[in-house]
């Protein structure tokens, strides 16, 4: 969130969507850093009742949506920004394009999200290519300590590299 607001003034006085956002994280920093309005999305509602602990804890107004990115309809909500921390594809090939896909569709401004480092070369052609970004550029590498929260990890951490990209979406007619 830091990077998006002061690196290009993406989030502040913005309207903001945070896809797949579990425990509120980044809808929670988007709303510190004065966005003007935070939706978060999410499948799961256990995730959403904690994101909106998190934020009434810190007396934040977000708002959240249960519901699939795949069958996402925003009905006219407007979005300058999404940020996003998408399944990495792991455990079904392709969420992650999906979420990036969606994500480059809503937002009139920038998309930012994390994808694994060895993944790099595909995404950006896959975003270039498929998914309508007019860029794509990573703006760090971070590494990711993933604890082993499903029962399909093998091991007990795994620590992954991990890219936050920042693309741009083609502009609306």
């Amino acid at each position: 969130g830091y990077f998006a607001e002061n690196s290009f003034d993406d989030i502040s006085g913005k309207v903001v969507a945070d896809f797949g956002c579990g425990c509120g994280t980044l809808a929670v920093a988007s709303a510190l850093l004065d966005a003007e309005h935070v939706t978060g999305i999410d499948i799961d509602l256990q995730s959403l009742e904690l994101a909106q602990e998190n934020a009434t804890d810190l007396e934040l107004d977000i708002d959240l949506i249960q519901c699939d990115i795949k069958n996402l309809n925003l009905k006219g909500l407007l979005v300058d920004t999404v940020v996003m921390n998408p399944p990495f594809g792991t455990k079904r090939k392709g969420a992650d394009m999906e979420f990036l896909s969606m994500g480059l569709k809503v937002a009139a401004q920038a998309v930012y999200s994390l994808h694994k480092t060895s993944t790099r070369e595909y995404i950006k052609k896959a975003a270039l290519r498929n998914c309508n970004a007019i860029s794509a550029e990573v703006l760090c590498e971070l590494r990711y300590d993933l604890p082993r929260t499903y029962r399909f990890h093998k091991q007990k951490e795994l620590d992954i590299a991990v890219d936050l990209w920042r693309f741009v979406p083609q502009a609306r007619d």
